[in-house]
């Protein structure tokens, strides 16, 4: 009885599911990504203005580590790369000095396409 318990116990680890935060770089984006964008809901664009270059290396630190098996594929790498290239070009906005209303549409675009890679990781895609 003893003995089955344990089998069953050590069969549903083996297929549990990834969380999304377990994947560090993402967990690590979305300190970033939470820290700008909440404050820039408010009207606060400091702190994206002053974090914009930060935003890039986590995003393409993300877009190059090696995912977890669950989130290995290829709609993840595609929304990955929007949101490399979406970084990139609000980090040049902020470095044109592009108006609040730009930024701020630039970073709720960015901010959906993060959350649309956390659904891709919860659905199992």
């Amino acid at each position: 009885m003893i003995a089955i318990f344990t089998l069953v116990l050590l069969s549903a680890g083996a297929f549990a599911q990834t969380k999304p935060m377990d994947w560090a770089p993402l967990k690590e984006f979305h300190e970033v990504m939470s820290q700008t964008f909440h404050p820039a809901e408010e009207g606060k664009l400091d702190p994206i203005k002053s974090r914009s270059g930060e935003m890039v290396e986590k995003a393409m630190a993300w877009q190059k580590s090696t995912p977890p098996e669950d989130f290995n594929n290829p709609e993840i790498k595609k929304s990955l790369g929007k949101l490399v290239k979406g970084s990139k070009e609000l980090n040049k906005m902020v470095k044109k000095n592009a108006t609040d209303t730009d930024l701020t549409a630039k970073l709720t675009g960015l901010h959906d396409v993060f959350h649309e890679i956390i659904g891709l990781c919860k659905d199992g895609h």
